[in-house]
């Protein structure tokens, strides 16, 4: 259980630091490249980026179950968000696939620590 933790906790700082530290990567990824003013960019840096950084940084340093419970959680919602466009929105393959990358990271960081 303590290396999934791990391995939950470092794909989240690793899938952050795209959106941290390459915001125009990210945004050709999410069919945003359009969009290039400074906010976008910084958004993209904030809310795909450093948000899931600090939640892998935050659970590798609590190392509870709390704690990985939590990023789980967090994952969980980006879940929901993703299937509440493809109900709302259309859905794509693309976002199919995003949904099931955040599900496959928060459920079992869930289930593991629930």
């Amino acid at each position: 259980m303590d290396i999934l933790n791990i391995i939950f906790a470092l794909l989240s700082i690793a899938l952050g630091c795209f959106g941290w530290l390459a915001p125009k990567y990210t945004m050709g990824a999410l069919n945003l490249e359009g969009h290039t003013d400074t906010m976008g960019m910084s958004e993209i840096s904030a809310s795909a980026g450093c948000l899931f950084v600090g939640m892998g940084i935050g659970a590798l340093i609590i190392g509870t179950p709390e704690a990985y419970a939590m990023l789980g959680f967090c994952w969980c919602g980006a879940a929901v968000g993703r299937l509440t466009s493809c109900i709302r929105d259309g859905a794509s393959p693309k976002k199919w696939i995003y949904f099931a990358v955040e599900a496959g990271v928060g459920l079992p960081a869930l289930f593991l620590n629930i």
